[in-house]
């Protein structure tokens, strides 16, 4: 399933190429700070203990995980992937007091890694900037091992007619945040177009199970601003 917004030339990689070096800062504004509270939702959810394996895609500047880390075995062996350079670059200095990251400059379309090689799958906020959502899933299937799980962690759709009309409000302001943060505010009119657009819980779900994942389900957070999905290979 080809996302439209995603697929225009260069769109995706020139709008993280302008907001990598504020992108922390920028998540904190959007969201009010409320996106560390949902990342660790999803670390409890899970609920790894050491020795698992974790990739991570879409990292980011490796949020979840420095999580992971921190709530398992600061030795365990983790995959960072993304398809910025400068995300990654961003990440290994915030992180460069762990030695035990795997960082990995890569879409989530075509991961360089083997299949059936790790325990737990993440991807945060980065399912909908992907340019086809069966590979990513198809991709997240194989590189799992039999018996591991699938998490996504996406803003989604608002189950209360209320704090939908409030949520819509406050995202008009969010490109001007990012023109007073960044300088520019095209980077954050596709993210809230981006966010407009992606499937809602249900269909998210039925994708899943056509790219071969069980036992689907998903949680909603902050009433629906976003939700974690979750699926198992068997």
């Amino acid at each position: 399933m080809q996302q439209y917004l995603q697929n225009k030339k260069g769109l995706v990689q020139g709008v993280f190429d302008q907001v990598f070096d504020k992108y922390d800062l920028m998540n904190d504004f959007m969201s009010l700070g409320v996106h560390r509270s949902w990342k660790k939702t999803l670390l409890n959810i899970m609920n790894p203990s050491k020795n698992q394996k974790l990739i991570d895609v879409a990292c980011g500047t490796g949020d979840i995980g420095k999580l992971y880390l921190d709530n398992t075995d600061k030795e365990n062996f983790i995959t960072c992937v993304d398809p910025n350079e400068g995300m990654i670059a961003k990440g290994k200095e915030k992180l460069k007091k762990y030695n035990n990251i795997n960082w990995v400059i890569s879409s989530a379309e075509n991961l360089p890694l083997k299949e059936n090689s790790f325990d737990f799958y993440t991807i945060s906020f980065g399912l909908r900037n992907t340019k086809d959502l069966d590979k990513s899933l198809s991709e997240a299937h194989r590189v799992l091992k039999p018996g591991g799980r699938f998490f996504c962690l996406e803003f989604s759709k608002i189950q209360n007619e209320n704090l939908d009309f409030v949520y819509k409000q406050y995202s008009k302001i969010i490109p001007l945040i990012g023109k007073f943060i960044v300088g520019q505010k095209e980077p954050y009119e596709y993210l809230i177009e981006s966010i407009e657009k992606f499937l809602n819980q249900d269909e998210l779900i039925d994708l899943m199970k056509k790219n071969r994942f069980e036992k689907c389900s998903y949680r909603n957070l902050s009433g629906g601003i976003v939700s974690i999905h979750s699926g198992w290979k068997i």
